[in-house]
């Protein structure tokens, strides 16, 4: 099956670099598939502007303020809560599985791969995304403040490109759906509660996944050398392989279980989990 290469020029994926590249892939996806109405940084932007101006009609001084120019302003009010409650849910959800997955990244920074599955059901999906990762040199679990680097500002545009090159929501829109995030990672992660462990994932052999492998400069050094001992090395078990003991596919979920949470988003019903 077809798998895109896409190199960074850095030598290790850290858990920040990684973060960022699935924040923005999930975003793209969800815009090209017309499940939200414009790219995430615009969302982002319009529900901060929102509540920004709400705070700002809030503190208007009244005491000099004229009948016509308070029910303006009242008006203005009224409208702007209803715009941030029209977005409230959805940004709760995607900073939801925003956090899920940093918290994944911080107890294990070397995840082999992650799917994203748009679908009815993770087994029954209609478009399937499978990012796999070739970490370079080890980096040691520790704290991470997941700040957005060049790196993976310019492994993000190149990811993005490819899924555009590949034709990424050319198909027709077939409806409001469901998104599922799988992140293949140690049988040993100690699972929150809302984590929920797929040993033998599979999907349906009719859905052919948009595959990418993401490697790193010195997984590349490595690869072309591999009797040079002063390379560093990392786990480099194949994302897709389900036979092993050792990894598991982990569906992550901001709400509990994975039930769906429905969105009100410019009018159309959204779901995301």
């Amino acid at each position: 099956m077809e798998v895109t290469e896409i190199e960074t020029p850095a030598d290790s994926m850290d858990s920040s670099l990684v973060f960022h590249v699935v924040k923005d892939v999930l975003g793209f996806v969800l815009y090209m598939h017309q499940q939200i109405p414009s790219i995430l940084q615009d969302i982002s932007a319009e529900f901060d502007a929102l509540h920004t101006e709400y705070k700002e009609l809030e503190v208007v001084s009244t005491q000099a303020e004229v009948a016509s120019s308070r029910r303006k302003r009242l008006g203005r009010m009224r409208e702007v809560k209803q715009g941030i409650r029209r977005l409230q849910k959805f940004m709760d959800t995607f900073s939801g599985l925003q956090t899920s997955l940093q918290l994944m990244l911080s107890e294990v920074p070397d995840i082999q791969g992650i799917i994203l599955v748009l679908g009815a059901s993770p087994i029954r999906p209609q478009h399937v995304y499978e990012l796999q990762f070739s970490h370079g040199r080890v980096v040691p679990r520790g704290a991470c403040n997941f700040i957005r680097s060049r790196a993976a500002e310019g492994l993000s545009r190149k990811v993005i490109r490819a899924l555009i090159s590949k034709g990424v929501g050319s198909a027709s829109y077939t409806g409001p759906t469901k998104l599922f995030l799988m992140v293949r990672a140690s049988s040993s992660f100690n699972l929150p509660l809302h984590f929920l462990p797929k040993r033998d994932f599979r999907y349906s052999k009719k859905i052919i996944p948009f595959r990418l492998q993401l490697k790193c400069r010195a997984r590349k050094q490595e690869v072309d050398n591999p009797h040079d001992d002063s390379q560093s090395t990392s786990s480099s078990i194949n994302s897709t392989d389900s036979t092993s003991d050792d990894l598991i596919w982990v569906s992550m979920s901001p709400c509990n279980q994975g039930a769906g949470i429905q969105d009100t988003i410019n009018g159309g019903m959204r779901k995301l989990v």
